[in-house]
């Protein structure tokens, strides 16, 4: 019997409820962690108290970002059909 699972249900703990949402997340992860090294010789290393701030928007570093970008983007257009221990990717039915 063939099971299906689509991006929306797979629980991923990457994706965006949204990609604007996801863009923004990402806008702010990275520009807080340019800005807490490229701010440093101005305000020093207190600038550096940024750089959590960063990765917490980013859930933990910029390729967890990325790849929640591309699970945020898939989401419920792909599914994924397994049958006999063989599984592929499929367009979702609308």
């Amino acid at each position: 019997m063939p099971t299906t699972d689509t991006a929306a249900s797979s629980g991923s703990g990457f994706a965006s409820a949204s990609v604007p949402r996801h863009l923004a997340r990402g806008g702010v992860g990275f520009g807080a962690l340019i800005a807490a090294f490229a701010l440093i010789p101005v305000f020093g290393p207190a600038t550096l108290l940024l750089a959590p701030v960063g990765l917490v928007a980013l859930r933990g570093c910029p390729m967890c970002w990325a790849i929640g970008l591309a699970e945020t983007v898939s989401r419920g257009r792909l599914r994924r059909e397994c049958t006999d221990g063989r599984c592929e990717l499929k367009p979702a039915s609308r």
